[in-house]
């Protein structure tokens, strides 16, 4: 990336402290964590160099909310706000996060974010990552927990793969009941995929619904699908669901997606719940980016909106 101007008036997102640089006890609103998962992705893929693409993204914006003139008088919204009164930090990357073992070192590390964040949020990876990082997220609460997507494909094939984190998930006892998946799409799936989401009970927003509603009223029903049980919701955002014109970095990305605002309010909907601990984002590469980025500043944008989510909430 070119260097960027310097401006104090004018700060920059990213640059957060590691980890290891927090005092022991200290907690943090947001917590990052790379997985560059990438080994069973069925599309020839580089995602594992996708984590230190976002993080050199977020560079480019400014972690700040502007005064929104149609919010309620006194309200944070109304005057703007920093998101650098946030507490970030930033976990590092799973080293070799594919396969059994790689999983479990995933599952066991984004437990321990957990336990100094209020939320998460990993960085894919293909999106194998979904099955560790929400397993991580759940823990004990496996049995009440819930499973939003933002994806154009049903993720319910056998085997192990980037294909499969949702059927895996449902086989380690997610109740299907509680999975709602925004933004499938035509064309994108079989039809023994649907009858399988059908016969599951699995909630299903297609892609057309959202051209008459509105993004946060959409994940307003998810989330109380989701979310019925009480228990924590893991939000899986595979940007492939957006349209090939503002993601072409992601492989099965197809014309007629949705659009970048579309992706990023309903990311931002999602995040201002409290039953979300936890989110993924998944299925870029970066290394066939645009020569503009907009596949890696989308998801870096991703981020930000998860930050300003949590910054609606009041923490």
């Amino acid at each position: 990336m070119a260097p960027l101007s310097h401006d104090p008036l004018w700060p920059r997102a990213g640059g957060w402290p590691a980890l290891p640089e927090l005092e022991p006890a200290a907690s943090v609103d947001l917590m990052l964590l790379g997985v560059p998962a990438w080994r069973t992705s069925l599309s020839p893929t580089n995602a594992h160099a996708t984590p230190a693409a976002i993080r050199e993204a977020l560079q480019r914006y400014s972690p700040a909310l502007m005064p929104d003139r149609r919010a309620p008088e006194g309200t944070a919204a109304r005057v703007g706000r920093d998101l650098g009164e946030l507490r970030f930090a930033d976990a590092g990357d799973i080293d070799e996060p594919d396969g059994v073992q790689g999983e479990a070192r995933t599952i066991a590390a984004t437990a321990a974010a957990l336990e100094r964040a209020t939320a998460l949020v990993a960085l894919g990876g293909d999106n194998s990552v979904t099955v560790a990082t929400a397993l991580g997220a759940w823990g004990d609460d496996l049995g009440r927990a819930g499973l939003v997507t933002i994806d154009a494909h049903y993720d319910l094939r056998d085997g192990v793969s980037n294909g499969s984190p949702v059927r895996r998930l449902v086989e380690a006892g997610l109740d299907p009941r509680r999975i709602v998946q925004i933004g499938i799409a035509d064309f994108a799936n079989s039809a023994a995929y649907a009858r399988r989401a059908a016969e599951l009970g699995i909630t299903v927003i297609h892609r057309d619904e959202l051209h008459g509603r509105r993004p946060a009223e959409v994940m307003a029903e998810a989330l109380e699908i989701a979310g019925a049980a009480g228990g924590p919701v893991h939000l899986d955002v595979d940007v492939d669901a957006c349209d090939r014109s503002v993601a072409p970095a992601c492989p099965a990305s197809v014309p007629g997606g949705l659009a970048a605002w579309e992706l990023r309010e309903l990311v931002r909907a999602a995040a201002s719940d409290a039953r979300v601990r936890s989110a993924d984002l998944v299925e870029i590469d970066a290394t066939t980016d645009a020569a503009d980025g907009r596949t890696v500043r989308l998801a870096a944008l991703c981020v930000l909106e998860f930050a300003a989510g949590l910054a609606a909430r009041g923490v």
